[in-house]
């Protein structure tokens, strides 16, 4: 069977509201479902081409699936680990090594979901690995009715 390499079309985004948190630069989101007896928060990403989001250790079982672009994944120490191509789909368990991500050559948008949450889901880390944040379903549930408030 011989694969055809064909150019990445663009997500139609038009209809989704993207929302930014000041401080993480190169990131949007787009919360779709916070579902707090189930455990699982769904969301969309939007990774700025070439730039990368704030250092980050997963706290959830995920799923990714890359609907635009693609997806880039570096170790801590800035290193290449990893590109995921637009129709990627990935699932992961919580931990494993920090990293950072981003988009390649044009804006990656990535669906995201995290499951099995039980406490953070993401921690944001500084240089030397100290948490500095973090976003459990606490903070993704006053996201969500954050931008449910904005009309989104």
């Amino acid at each position: 069977m011989t694969t055809i390499a064909r150019p990445t079309l663009g997500f139609g985004d038009r209809h989704v509201t993207w929302r930014t948190i000041d401080g993480f630069e190169h990131a949007a989101y787009h919360i779709l479902s916070v579902d707090e007896k189930a455990r699982i928060v769904d969301l969309l990403f939007k990774f700025k081409a070439n730039e990368r989001l704030l250092l980050h250790r997963l706290g959830a079982a995920y799923r990714t699936l890359v609907l635009q672009g693609e997806l880039k994944i570096y170790r801590p120490d800035g290193t290449l680990q990893e590109v995921r191509p637009v129709g990627s789909y990935v699932a992961g368990q919580a931990g494993g090594e920090p990293h950072t991500e981003g988009g390649g050559d044009q804006d990656a948008i990535v669906y995201f979901t995290n499951r099995e949450v039980d406490g953070p889901i993401y921690e944001i880390l500084a240089a030397n690995l100290t948490v500095q944040a973090t976003f459990g379903i606490p903070e993704f549930k006053s996201l969500l009715a954050a931008q449910a408030g904005a009309g989104a």
